[in-house]
């Protein structure tokens, strides 16, 4: 074994493990695992726990390195297990110094970076899609989240390093790019640019080759004119955003210190999907926040029905010491497990609504396994024959399983 990543959490955190273990093999590193850890939970950070021991027991002889916002909110915690060898904060584990030198303890109070630190570039990316980090950090404080303290303030990297990377990936053969990062609508202030459409708009001209572009995580109360206004009219800019939505009740919305309320949440999905009919969401929701009645959380309920939240991903309110929330009073267990699982179920009618609606319907699908491709809806699609990972072409859906949509190649 050389150098081993474990990534853990975000895309985000995928992306920079590519870096991190480019600068760790440049630095010479060999026998050595990264644990790249997640700190969005008491589950997440168990994990990376659980990761570091299973790499020093598996192999005893081996260097065990953990990073990640589960290093920078946690140092201590894993800076007293036996089996971690050093521990490499956030910030830290992009710059090439931090693998060079032997210190067991690289990790600087990350709030007081005032700018992004470029990835650094990798020889390629395997995967279908390219993902492209545009900012880091969070500049909000919802009750539940400590990723703030672990990725530091946002930070914007600039037009001209985010087009320049995106022509390189277009040269490299993607037909894809993904732009990512914690909080990417608040995207440019920091910079002195107006606003997430001034990058998008960017993008678009100075790399025309690019046939798909896509968002990832949003928070639409965020979105600029200029950004709205290309969802709707730019063929190029995909017809699916993930929404950053966490409740569906204004009182729970406000306890979380979310930005939105319900009813605007709504509207916005209505203005879209009447501007765009093909338009599709994600949401991310919570079950069981603290303080969550059965009333309120019926209402998180109906708004899968009232947005139309095609693609779902529920999760089970969990403590996070340190957060606010962890002060409120909070709902038992078994009934967070149950309205989780309440919101997966309404989750599964809308997918399964929405994936009968497609059939008989010519899509775009991005290859992405021989055998399954990606519409710009972001809904899976099993291939009737294989094709190339990567390419791009045309498929009449057939049929779907609940899961996925089924097409056959024009």
């Amino acid at each position: 074994m050389s150098v081993k990543v474990e990534n853990f959490g975000c895309r985000l955190n995928a992306l920079e493990g590519d870096s991190v273990k480019a600068l760790a093999e440049a630095a010479g590193l060999s026998n050595t695992t990264i644990i790249n850890g997640c700190a969005v939970t008491n589950e997440a950070m168990r994990q990376a726990g659980q990761a570091a021991r299973r790499a020093k027991r598996d192999n005893p002889d081996s260097t065990v390195i953990v990073t990640g916002c589960a290093a920078q909110t946690d140092a201590d915690k894993f800076t007293a297990m036996a089996e971690v060898d050093r521990v490499i904060g956030n910030e830290e584990k992009l710059h090439p110094a931090s693998y060079g030198d032997t210190a067991s303890f690289a990790v600087s109070d990350i709030m007081q970076v005032t700018q992004a630190t470029a990835l650094p570039p990798v020889a390629s990316q395997k995967r279908a899609r390219a993902f492209v980090q545009v900012q880091t950090g969070c500049d909000h404080r919802c009750t539940f989240c400590i990723i703030p303290y672990g990725r530091g303030n946002s930070r914007s990297v600039p037009v001209d390093e985010i087009v320049h990377r995106c022509q390189n990936l277009v040269a490299d053969g993607h037909q894809e790019i993904v732009l990512t990062g914690v909080d990417i609508t608040s995207w440019g202030p920091d910079i002195g640019a107006p606003g997430l459409g001034t990058l998008v708009r960017a993008i678009l001209d100075r790399v025309p080759q690019l046939p798909r572009l896509r968002l990832s995580s949003i928070d639409a109360v965020e979105i600029d004119a200029g950004l709205l206004d290309m969802v709707i009219a730019e063929e190029r800019l995909m017809p699916h955003l993930h929404l950053s939505l966490q409740a569906g009740d204004n009182m729970v919305l406000k306890r979380m210190k979310r930005r939105h309320t319900r009813e605007e949440a709504i509207d916005f999905c209505a203005r879209l999907r009447d501007a765009r009919p093909d338009m599709t969401f994600g949401a991310d929701l919570i079950a069981g926040f603290p303080t969550e009645t059965d009333a309120m959380f019926e209402n998180s309920l109906k708004l899968v029905d009232d947005c139309a939240l095609t693609w779902l991903h529920v999760f089970p309110y969990s403590v996070r010491p340190g957060t606010p929330a962890a002060r409120m009073p909070q709902v038992d267990g078994a009934t967070i497990k149950a309205r989780a699982a309440q919101l997966r179920a309404a989750g599964d009618r809308q997918r399964h609504q929405w994936l009968a609606g497609q059939i008989g319907q010519q899509l775009s699908v991005l290859v992405e396994k021989p055998d399954e491709g990606r519409s710009s809806h972001f809904a899976r699609i099993r291939l009737n024959r294989p094709q190339a990972v990567g390419s791009l072409l045309t498929a009449r859906i057939t049929g779907h399983d609940g899961q996925m949509l089924e097409g056959d190649i024009l």
